[in-house]
């Protein structure tokens, strides 16, 4: 018989497997779970058709986009702020509430791959959202122009930022509170956060206030990219960069796993 082979040999797994199987345990809860579908999939597809076909839906803008150039590079920024914002928080603070993340802060999964495993399944949804999103729009007429490595950046930077919001929110507040605040926000973001109406049309102190909001930096650097062909927006990134150093920051120090 060979030496050791029916020896027990307990102990916790390597931390990149630990961290693949917690990312797709996350990315697997995510897509069974019908209201975050809703709000990830289903919602952005829907409005990207009704904004897009609807003659009653007028966008005015001074840049000179059509109509389906501007909506969809808003509707993807829109996707980005429901996976990595509304629906993270939401979810993070029912685990909270329910005791998941003490009870994982138990296991020999360390709490940064827990938060690993979380940041990388949301990252996999933004590549379903993106895929479905961008083909329902080049079905509609639009035609993406711009570097995709650019894009990437800007959306990374974007998750990044609306991650760290979302934690925060998450890891501060009781889950209900949470979920009523997550939703609050969604919705005004999506109306005054230059998301699907262009902030030209508001007065000049309000439009230039607004345009400092991650939705606002990553929907007018996405229409710059890829409606407009700009190399790449750096004014955007750089309010993107800096939302996401804050809200991480903030995130670190005020999450409270319990």
């Amino acid at each position: 018989m060979e030496p050791g082979l029916f020896t027990p040999d307990p102990g916790p797994a390597s931390w990149p497997r630990m961290l693949l199987s917690q990312t797709a345990i996350e990315l697997k809860l995510t897509l069974r779970h019908g209201e975050q579908l809703l709000l990830n999939l289903i919602i952005p597809v829907l409005l990207t058709v009704v904004l897009v076909t609807q003659p009653f839906v007028e966008i005015d803008t001074t840049s000179g986009l059509s109509k389906v150039d501007f909506l969809v590079p808003g509707i993807l920024a829109l996707a980005v702020m429901s996976a990595a914002f509304t629906g993270l928080a939401i979810a993070t603070g029912f685990e909270r509430r329910y005791g998941v993340l003490k009870r994982l802060g138990a296991t020999p999964l360390p709490r940064w791959g827990l938060l690993g495993g979380k940041t990388l399944a949301v990252a996999g949804l933004e590549v379903i959202q993106i895929a479905v999103i961008s083909g329902v729009g080049v079905a509609l007429g639009w035609r993406p122009r711009g570097n995709p490595l650019t894009v990437a950046v800007l959306v990374i930077l974007g998750t990044a930022a609306f991650a760290g919001l979302g934690l925060l929110m998450a890891g501060s507040l009781r889950a209900e509170a949470t979920l009523a605040a997550a939703n609050v926000v969604w919705f005004l973001l999506l109306f005054a956060g230059g998301i699907i109406f262009p902030l030209s049309s508001l007065p000049g102190g309000v439009a230039d206030v607004l345009g400092l909001l991650p939705s606002a930096a990553l929907a007018d650097g996405l229409r710059s990219v890829l409606g407009e062909g700009e190399a790449f927006p750096v004014g955007d990134a750089l309010t993107l960069a800096a939302w996401a150093a804050a809200s991480l920051a903030a995130a670190s120090r005020y999450f409270r796993w319990e």
